[in-house]
């Protein structure tokens, strides 16, 4: 049976791997294990070790304590916010709204401002 926290550090896992571009087969070569091991990890099949969420972490470039963030409450706070916008509890999950994050990112700072505030309005607009 899945843990919980397995299965939170696992979406973290594949959240970051998205955001930086990365794909499971060159997280996998960076980390030294194949592929289908990271596949394991993201669905929480199996249980990621403290070296090994190490390796990972270095390979993404954030601290290890990041996959981790929002375990405690992670379905209570931000699914009510997210509710309450209208959104769905675990919009990360969604590949289309993070390839449009990760678009979103790559835009130069000025040009992306200017992207949210256009959105902003379209957004009121249709409210």
């Amino acid at each position: 049976m899945k843990h919980p926290v397995d299965v939170h550090v696992g979406k973290r896992v594949r959240h970051r791997r998205w955001m930086v571009g990365m794909t499971q087969q060159q997280l996998a070569e960076k980390v030294g294990i194949k592929f289908q091991q990271i596949q394991k990890y993201e669905t929480g099949m199996n249980r990621v070790s403290a070296s090994r969420l190490y390796d990972i972490a270095q390979a993404l470039s954030v601290p290890a304590a990041y996959f981790f963030e929002g375990v405690d409450g992670a379905d209570t706070g931000q699914t009510t916010d997210a509710a309450a916008e209208g959104l769905p509890g675990d919009i990360l999950a969604d590949k289309e709204a993070l390839e449009l994050i990760r678009s979103y990112y790559a835009i130069p700072e000025n040009q992306r401002r200017r992207l949210f505030e256009l959105a902003r309005v379209l957004s009121d607009a249709a409210a």
